[in-house]
């Protein structure tokens, strides 16, 4: 799995510019790896428990032959997806309700309930896009959703097929687990009392680091 904008915090017992701390960090990373915010943060503040939302992308290269360039960032898959059938099936998804049916074997989570606020899947050329946000996820939940729905868009299942698997809470009843390569996690949305960016808007202005602090907290973000 990708990240396009992670969040983190961290307590400082030094001061420095939060340009120290973005370039600083950075110069310490691998590529693959890139800080791009910093700022000083409300104490009460914490990246994990403070989110009411994830969001996250899987896209499915849909075309006869396998990715090149995109290798190792998107699913593949050569037959003919309807993504109008997935969409429609995806929506019995939207809400609060216990998706055993769509949680790994090993996930640790105490029990399956979760909200999903909106999913949607569109066509753009050759690539199928599911978008999904919820409060929370389960293991490989995202990609055990979009193998069913693949199942419904490649015509193995019917759409109404989704519901009886969530009716279900039985993993075995579901389809398979999608491959791990077109999986992106978006970001995770936050009070609006923290401030936190929203990174996905990428007609906001660029960021310049240029205050001091002892407390900050920064989005990492994984190309």
């Amino acid at each position: 799995m990708h990240a396009l904008a992670q969040v983190c915090h961290f307590d400082a017992p030094v001061l420095r510019p939060l340009r120290a701390w973005v370039f600083g960090v950075n110069s310490h990373l691998p590529d693959a790896v890139a800080v791009h915010w910093a700022s000083p943060m409300a104490p009460d503040f914490h990246a994990r428990h403070s989110a009411f939302e994830r969001s996250y992308r899987y896209t499915i290269l849909n075309r006869a032959t396998r990715p090149g360039l995109e290798s190792g960032r998107v699913a593949w898959i050569r037959e003919p997806l309807v993504a109008e059938r997935m969409h429609e099936a995806a929506q019995v998804l939207v809400g609060e309700h216990d998706f055993q049916s769509f949680r790994a074997a090993e996930c640790q989570a105490l029990h399956a309930r979760r909200e999903i606020t909106r999913i949607a899947v569109r066509r753009d050329g050759q690539r199928v896009m599911l978008d999904i946000a919820a409060n929370g996820f389960l293991h490989n939940m995202v990609r055990i959703i979009a193998g069913c729905l693949i199942a419904v868009g490649r015509g193995d299942r019917e759409a109404d097929w989704i519901a009886e698997v969530l009716q279900a809470r039985d993993r075995t009843c579901g389809g398979i687990t999608a491959p791990p390569q077109g999986l992106v996690f978006q970001q995770a949305r936050y009070p609006s009392r923290f401030a936190v960016p929203d990174f996905t808007d990428t007609s906001r202005p660029v960021w310049r680091p240029d205050c001091e602090t002892e407390e900050a907290s920064g989005i990492v973000n994984a190309r």
